[in-house]
């Protein structure tokens, strides 16, 4: 979808848009107030503070109805400009501009305002010349917003909508916000009940209810055994760390301000981790080490816990607390590049068993004139920023560069993916670590019998588990491939008197190959439950009737095919085998 702020045109017609609707708002709701309507990637939305009066969605197409009526009016927009003075004095009547112009720095300061008819606005502009050039506008949603953001001051309400310069640009954008919807994971989450969440329990803290934990332990699985045959041996470590640990690994310095808060328990102070590297770090101090020894590679399917702004959290996709697949890979300096290569071509692997094409790979370097996000120490970036380069481009990975994205202790490898829809957002990443083997005095002994430090690869192939099932999701709107799927074979009896003894004993025997299974014997129409079936995402149904009963066979349909196919019921168990071990994709 179009990002409305990097087009000047369109962004010039949303902020007229938004100065439109207020004007519309203004005529239906007399006693409404403005806050602020900026332009926002997907259109422009307005704070309004109504009163005791409420806007709904339903309210929505009255509002737009009336600015139609304004528009088709055709009043020229008129910029205006003002003294500090002047502005105070013509907006007296409103707390909300009378803020805004408060905080302008000087009293001579030159304030600009828009008049298009009967309403005005503080604004700084530009507009476009008459509102009859508003023609094809859309009023999206309605959401409540607290006045300057702050949960301690009055809860404004936020209209939001969207403005192009053609019905054919507007309907194709509305068909696009539909497609989104369709394909939001917190939808899909919801109707295959696969998580939920509830204030009760805290905002970004999701629960998985049975099929989402399938899942979750799918994926889990999946990713154990390719980094078991790849040397990986895997650990657990606790949610929870002293304080120490993380002043040791300079988290507590450096992000402390998206760690949950200290926790002072009998005479000691932990804190939630907000990553594993200290424990693992730990872990392999634990031992004394040889140069044989290394690479040592230790994983985890990490419980993190961050504390993500409230208008950050997104379902599973960016909550408050997530299951990152983690690794660390304690090695030599000769052998950075061999591991290295080898969590590409892990993530390579991992990409082409998921179908995941359209990604990129970035070089996340650090900003040296940031002086607190970094570790200080020059020669250790320098060093770490052109050993990764270096091994890039022996690789020959396609790559691009940019400043300011380094981990705080070292520069990393993102791997970025393009989603169906929304922005690309970083699924996978591998981080080269020099400063915190030196901070927990990690040491091996080489060949020559000297201690040296190692270096460590910090890598996430999944990412978190979480995100990368909301990404699944989204981008097979639900239709999981099978040997992922919670539910891979629904069976359905004709008629529960005649055939429902016969769909136990298939049942039975799938169980028996452990192939997931859900025998529907209710007493509903046939219809129904097929069409229920086709709801739930279930990638196969067995449709069960006198037929499949006396030949010993069975039917089955696949999701979204209207063909139903016979066969015996020894091959279709080889079917499903093949698939589930064959790991295929949906076509």
């Amino acid at each position: 979808m179009i990002n409305i702020k990097e087009n000047e045109k369109l962004s010039i017609m949303n902020h007229s848009c938004a100065h439109l609707l207020a004007q519309a708002v203004k005529h239906l709701y007399p006693n409404a107030k403005f806050w602020v309507g900026p332009v926002i990637e997907e259109g422009f939305y307005y704070d309004i503070d109504l009163g005791v009066d409420v806007i709904s969605e339903e309210d929505l197409p009255k509002i737009e109805k009336e600015m139609k009526k304004i528009s088709k009016d055709g009043k020229r927009i008129v910029r205006e400009e003002l003294s500090k003075k002047d502005a105070l004095e013509k907006f007296s009547d409103d707390p909300y501009k009378i803020d805004l112009i408060n905080r302008m720095d000087e009293d001579s300061t030159v304030i600009s305002c828009y008049i298009q008819g009967d309403f005005t606005d503080l604004c700084r502009g530009p507009h476009v010349d008459t509102v009859k050039e508003l023609k094809y506008f859309k009023l999206l949603k309605v959401s409540g917003a607290y006045w300057k953001g702050d949960a301690k001051n009055k809860m404004l309400q936020r209209i939001y909508g969207i403005c192009f310069e053609s019905l054919e640009d507007l309907e194709k954008h509305l068909e696009e916000l539909e497609e989104a919807k369709q394909r939001d994971h917190r939808k899909i989450g919801k109707d295959l009940d696969i998580f939920m969440s509830d204030d009760l329990v805290g905002k970004g803290l999701h629960m998985y209810l049975p099929n989402g934990y399938m899942i979750f332990e799918g994926l889990e699985k999946y990713i154990k055994d390719k980094e078991r045959k790849l040397g990986y041996n895997h650990v657990m470590t606790p949610c929870v760390g002293n304080v120490e640990l993380y002043k040791t690994s300079g988290h507590l310095e450096h992000y402390k301000e998206d760690m949950f808060p200290i926790m002072e328990l009998d005479g000691e102070s932990f804190v939630l981790r907000p990553m594993n590297c200290p424990h693992h770090m730990m872990i392999y101090k634990n031992s004394l080490h040889s140069y044989k020894d290394l690479p040592i590679r230790i994983g985890e399917i990490a419980h993190d816990f961050r504390y993500e702004a409230s208008g950050a959290v997104k379902g599973i996709e960016r909550g408050r607390h997530f299951c990152q697949n983690d690794a660390h890979l304690f090695v030599t300096r000769e052998q950075i590049k061999d591991e290295f290569k080898a969590v590409v071509d892990l993530i390579k692997e991992v990409y082409n068993d998921f179908g995941i094409t359209d990604y990129k790979y970035i070089l996340s370097l650090r900003d040296p004139e940031d002086k607190e996000k970094y570790y200080q120490d020059d020669e250790m970036w320098n060093k770490a920023e052109n050993e990764l380069r270096e091994v890039l481009n022996s690789l020959d990975i396609p790559y691009t560069e940019e400043i300011g994205e380094a981990a705080f202790y070292g520069p990393k490898l993102d791997v970025n993916v393009k989603p169906a829809v929304g922005n690309e957002y970083t699924l996978s990443t591998c981080q080269l670590d020099f400063c915190l083997p030196q901070k927990f005095d990690l040491k091996y002994i080489d060949s020559d019998g000297a201690k040296k430090t190692p270096v460590v690869l910090h890598r996430a192939i999944l990412g978190s588990l979480d995100r990368f099932m909301a990404y699944i999701l989204e981008e097979t709107k639900g239709l999981i491939p099978t040997w992922l799927s919670p539910i891979q074979v629904a069976i359905i009896p004709v008629n529960n008197e005649y055939h429902l003894e016969y769909a136990k004993k298939i049942e039975e025997l799938l169980e028996e190959n452990n192939i997931r299974v859900n025998l529907d014997s209710r007493e509903e129409k046939l219809g129904y439950r097929l069409r229920e079936a086709q709801t739930k995402k279930i990638p196969y149904t067995v449709i069960l009737g006198d037929s499949e009963k006396d030949s010993n066979t069975i039917s089955y349909r696949l999701h979204g095919e209207k063909e139903t196919i016979t066969i015996k019921i020894n091959d279709f168990v080889e079917l499903l085998i093949e698939e589930i071990k064959s790991k295929r994709r949906n076509k």
